[in-house]
């Protein structure tokens, strides 16, 4: 059974830190990439970071770049996918998600939605002003 579960989301102040974590199973999602997306309300859902298979190339949306970070451990079972989020602000206040690629061994550079094929239920996010 596949699975993508997302931990770590709250409410922190502007400026504050969160980590989310994802753990993906009952597929070898150590051959996909993956992604985080995020999805504010009465907007659409939008990209955020992705992380190619090998963990070796990462991608950013100009809104987030320089404060968060987005990584991978290749388990054996299961793949975990983090995102560090530094700086929060209000605007990033959101449900987060995270995702895997539709198709396998891609280095990440796949950003839209369409594209990927596996979702957690997301997590919330809240930065208070």
């Amino acid at each position: 059974q596949v699975q993508l579960v997302e931990f770590g989301g709250g409410l922190v102040q502007t400026g504050g830190s969160l980590r989310l974590s994802c753990a993906a199973s009952g597929r070898s999602f150590r051959d996909y990439a993956m992604g985080w997306f995020r999805q504010a309300p009465g907007k659409e859902r939008e990209f955020i970071a992705t992380i190619g298979y090998l963990g070796n190339r990462q991608f950013y949306a100009d809104s987030v770049k320089g404060r968060f970070t987005i990584s991978r451990d290749n388990g054996e079972n299961t793949v975990t996918l983090y995102l560090q989020m530094n700086n929060l602000q209000p605007q990033d206040t959101a449900v987060y998600y995270c995702a895997a690629d539709r198709f396998l061994l891609r280095d990440g550079s796949d950003r839209a939605p369409a594209d990927f094929g596996f979702w957690g239920q997301g997590t919330q996010v809240t930065i208070s002003s």
